[in-house]
């Protein structure tokens, strides 16, 4: 069964025939093409420092089968901007579900990030010049791109906190300080940060104290320290780096927007991020829910004489697996409509449910497929370890969960507050109005 014909009824009539046809491409695509030649994409890889400096053949083979069928540049949608395919941002939602059951299907199809979110920043707020260097070899998979916000030396979760010193002299910027978790930053083929830092410290609004300016990745004053692992996993050649700024210069025309404009950029990239995550994530709860069933229909694999499938606790994961993964995707459609209606700032509740909720449902369902296969799980023998790893900084990453929950909180009751008083102040009001037309008295009230 394609999977044009799955979309959920409710989301449906956002969806074009296109979309469709190319959801169906996109399925397929992944499915035999993609997850196949990962064997081949990380023996090509190859082993210890090699795995820094070498791009797997596959990758572009891949590359060229996506765009001989159309599937790039999915990700930038219609109403936005005029770079990408021409999709809406629920159509692609349901592409990047599929793109999110394989660990390199996104880069094959130029969907990946942190390129995506970097190619957003620059089609939107970046000028012709830098649209022309940065953006259009990027556009066309020629070369990637590192986001670089988080500081070792501070609590980055909250982003006035920042310190990498942006300097204003003549015609140039000059940067001083260190950055980490720079995603991106150890592929070989990473030719451009986008760097986030201090240009006003001393501005009264801690807001407008930030820039963000556009730094190539070989400027003399970088170094790069290392490579950061997440749970053991060093996620090469794509890599997080740690990275240090000494006297760093780069053309005053590097800055992106304006001085100051820094956290207007990044609220704008991040939104959009936020989304393109859970998308993903979708596809990677549906993959371990496909393991998890496979294992527990292997005959090999029985416990106490019994097929696994039979215990009646094995069947309830199934069941909640389901039903959990259903109920986060059309959260997550419901936030892609909402920005198709407005733009991300219109639907920061949306998202942040979405941001909060996706990842979480999928631990637990990776969760229950590793407790399937027992200590296969959690060894190389199965996607599912690798897969928690990378989820479980979805935690983490773009915002911890209890950011957005706090604001999400603040939010709800801050919207609600008023009106909800008065509503059941009113409906009291009038319970005791009905009552004494009927001569009756109230028992008892809080």
């Amino acid at each position: 069964m394609p999977a044009s014909t799955r979309i959920p009824p409710i989301a449906l009539p956002f969806v074009s025939d296109r979309a469709k046809k190319t959801l169906d491409l996109v399925e397929e695509f992944v499915e035999k093409d993609c997850i196949p030649a990962e064997a081949v994409f990380q023996a090509q890889l190859g082993q210890g420092e090699q795995r820094w400096t070498t791009h797997p053949a596959v990758m572009e083979t891949l590359k060229a089968r996506a765009q001989q069928l159309g599937l790039w540049n999915m990700f930038l949608p219609k109403n936005h901007f005029a770079q990408g395919a021409g999709f809406s941002n629920l159509e692609y939602g349901l592409m990047a579900e599929y793109l999110g059951k394989s660990l390199i299907a996104s880069e094959a199809t130029n969907n990946a990030a942190p390129d995506t979110g970097n190619m957003e920043v620059l089609a939107k707020y970046g000028n012709e010049a830098q649209k022309q260097q940065w953006l259009t070899p990027l556009l066309e998979g020629r070369i990637r791109s590192a986001f670089l916000m988080t500081e070792p030396e501070v609590a980055s979760s909250d982003a006035t906190n920042i310190q990498l010193n942006i300097r204003r002299e003549g015609d140039e910027y000059v940067l001083n300080g260190s950055k980490w978790w720079s995603s991106g930053a150890g592929d070989p083929r990473c030719a451009i940060y986008l760097v986030m830092g201090k240009s006003a410290p001393d501005h009264p609004d801690p807001y407008k104290q930030q820039s963000v300016i556009l730094v190539p990745a070989h400027t003399p004053g970088i170094t790069v320290h290392r490579m950061l692992t997440v749970y053991g996993y060093d996620d090469a050649p794509h890599g997080h780096g740690h990275i240090s700024f000494e006297n760093v210069r780069v053309p005053a025309a590097n800055l992106v927007l304006g001085e100051g404009r820094g956290f207007e950029i990044i609220q704008g990239r991040l939104g959009p991020g936020r989304i393109h995550h859970a998308m993903r994530t979708i596809g990677a709860a549906e993959k371990a829910l496909e393991w998890l069933i496979a294992r527990i229909n292997d005959d090999r694999k029985q416990t106490f004489g019994r097929p696994l499938a039979s215990h009646g606790v094995i069947l309830e994961w199934v069941a909640r697996s389901r039903i959990e993964i259903d109920a986060a995707r059309l959260i997550v459609l419901n936030a892609a409509i909402k920005i198709d209606q407005g733009d991300a700032k219109s639907a920061l509740r949306e998202i942040a449910q979405a941001k909060v909720l996706v990842p979480q449902t999928a631990l637990a369902v990776i969760d229950r497929a590793v407790q399937a296969y027992g200590a296969a799980g959690v060894c190389q023998d199965t996607p599912l370890a690798y897969m928690w790893a990378l989820i479980r900084t979805l935690r983490i990453a773009d915002g911890p969960d209890e950011v957005h929950l706090q604001q999400l909180g603040k939010r709800e009751n801050r919207d609600r507050k008023a009106e909800i008083r008065q509503k059941l102040e009113w409906q009291r009001g009038e319970g005791e109005r009905l009552l004494s037309q009927t001569g009756l008295k109230i028992k008892g009230r809080l």
